[in-house]
Protein backbone atom coordinates (compact mmCIF):
# COMPACT_ATOMS: atom_id res chain seq x y z
CA UNK A 1 0.00 0.00 0.00
CA UNK A 2 0.91 3.27 -0.86
CA UNK A 3 2.20 5.89 1.93
CA UNK A 4 0.86 9.21 2.77
CA UNK A 5 3.33 10.95 1.11
CA UNK A 6 3.45 9.70 -2.52
CA UNK A 7 1.63 10.87 -5.13
CA UNK A 8 -1.17 9.13 -6.62
CA UNK A 9 -3.61 12.00 -7.99
CA UNK A 10 -3.04 12.04 -12.49
CA UNK A 11 -2.85 16.24 -13.38
CA UNK A 12 -4.03 17.14 -16.58
CA UNK A 13 -3.83 20.08 -18.76
CA UNK A 14 -6.84 21.54 -17.57
CA UNK A 15 -7.83 23.59 -21.20
CA UNK A 16 -8.71 20.30 -23.17
CA UNK A 17 -10.27 17.78 -19.86
CA UNK A 18 -12.65 21.20 -18.97
CA UNK A 19 -13.23 22.48 -22.40
CA UNK A 20 -14.75 18.93 -23.24
CA UNK A 21 -16.42 18.78 -19.70
CA UNK A 22 -17.83 22.36 -20.36
CA UNK A 23 -16.68 22.95 -16.71
CA UNK A 24 -15.22 26.37 -16.01
CA UNK A 25 -12.44 26.40 -13.61
CA UNK A 26 -13.52 29.24 -11.40
CA UNK A 27 -16.46 26.50 -10.62
CA UNK A 28 -14.19 24.23 -9.60
CA UNK A 29 -12.31 23.46 -5.66
CA UNK A 30 -8.64 24.57 -5.63
CA UNK A 31 -6.24 21.37 -5.61
CA UNK A 32 -3.29 21.44 -3.28
CA UNK A 33 0.43 21.60 -5.06
CA UNK A 34 2.66 18.65 -5.68
CA UNK A 35 2.57 15.99 -4.34
CA UNK A 36 -0.80 15.22 -3.30
CA UNK A 37 -0.50 12.36 -1.02
CA UNK A 38 -2.77 9.24 -1.20
CA UNK A 39 -4.60 10.33 1.99
CA UNK A 40 -5.91 13.38 0.74
CA UNK A 41 -6.60 11.94 -2.68
CA UNK A 42 -8.41 9.05 -0.99
CA UNK A 43 -10.12 11.57 1.42
CA UNK A 44 -11.59 13.47 -1.69
CA UNK A 45 -13.06 9.98 -2.94
CA UNK A 46 -14.71 9.28 0.89
CA UNK A 47 -16.42 12.54 0.62
CA UNK A 48 -18.31 11.95 -2.20
CA UNK A 49 -18.22 15.25 -4.18
CA UNK A 50 -20.42 15.52 -7.14
CA UNK A 51 -19.09 14.73 -10.43
CA UNK A 52 -18.51 18.10 -12.41
CA UNK A 53 -19.97 17.18 -15.59
CA UNK A 54 -23.69 15.19 -14.20
CA UNK A 55 -23.18 15.84 -10.52
CA UNK A 56 -23.96 12.40 -9.10
CA UNK A 57 -21.06 11.03 -6.49
CA UNK A 58 -18.28 11.25 -7.55
CA UNK A 59 -16.04 8.42 -7.82
CA UNK A 60 -12.42 9.46 -9.58
CA UNK A 61 -10.39 12.60 -8.57
CA UNK A 62 -8.14 14.18 -10.90
CA UNK A 63 -6.22 17.60 -10.99
CA UNK A 64 -6.31 20.01 -13.71
CA UNK A 65 -3.77 22.70 -14.27
CA UNK A 66 -5.70 25.65 -14.88
CA UNK A 67 -5.01 29.35 -15.20
CA UNK A 68 -6.35 29.78 -11.86
CA UNK A 69 -4.22 26.77 -10.87
CA UNK A 70 -4.69 23.70 -9.77
CA UNK A 71 -8.50 22.45 -9.39
CA UNK A 72 -10.00 19.05 -8.69
CA UNK A 73 -11.99 17.58 -11.46
CA UNK A 74 -14.38 15.12 -10.03
CA UNK A 75 -15.94 12.24 -11.98
CA UNK A 76 -18.49 9.45 -11.71
CA UNK A 77 -17.31 6.43 -13.52
CA UNK A 78 -19.84 7.06 -16.81
CA UNK A 79 -19.01 10.86 -17.16
CA UNK A 80 -14.95 9.56 -16.77
CA UNK A 81 -15.78 7.02 -19.56
CA UNK A 82 -17.59 9.37 -21.70
CA UNK A 83 -15.27 12.24 -21.62
CA UNK A 84 -11.91 10.12 -22.49
CA UNK A 85 -10.19 10.40 -25.16
CA UNK A 86 -10.00 7.29 -27.70
CA UNK A 87 -7.90 6.10 -30.38
CA UNK A 88 -4.56 5.47 -30.94
CA UNK A 89 -1.29 6.68 -30.04
CA UNK A 90 -0.67 10.63 -31.62
CA UNK A 91 1.75 9.32 -34.49
CA UNK A 92 3.13 6.34 -36.02
CA UNK A 93 3.43 3.00 -33.42
CA UNK A 94 7.29 2.89 -33.62
CA UNK A 95 7.48 6.75 -32.47
CA UNK A 96 5.74 5.57 -29.29
CA UNK A 97 7.60 2.28 -28.95
CA UNK A 98 10.86 4.34 -29.51
CA UNK A 99 9.99 6.84 -26.41
CA UNK A 100 8.92 3.53 -24.59
CA UNK A 101 12.62 2.38 -24.94
CA UNK A 102 14.18 4.95 -24.44
CA UNK A 103 12.33 5.77 -20.78
CA UNK A 104 12.97 1.94 -20.16
CA UNK A 105 17.03 1.82 -20.83
CA UNK A 106 16.86 5.42 -18.85
CA UNK A 107 15.60 3.76 -15.54
CA UNK A 108 17.38 0.70 -16.67
CA UNK A 109 13.88 -1.53 -16.71
CA UNK A 110 13.86 -4.16 -19.28
CA UNK A 111 10.86 -4.10 -21.61
CA UNK A 112 9.42 -6.35 -23.82
CA UNK A 113 6.70 -5.55 -25.79
CA UNK A 114 3.96 -8.30 -26.82
CA UNK A 115 1.40 -7.29 -29.71
CA UNK A 116 -0.84 -9.44 -31.47
CA UNK A 117 0.36 -7.92 -34.86
CA UNK A 118 2.34 -10.72 -36.91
Amino acid sequence: MLGCGEEVVAVHDGGDLLQDLGVDPADLDPAPARPVPECVYTGRLVARYPCVRCGDPATVAAIAETPLGRRWVDRCMPCLVATTPRGGPPGPLEDTMAVLREAAATVGVALTVVTDEA
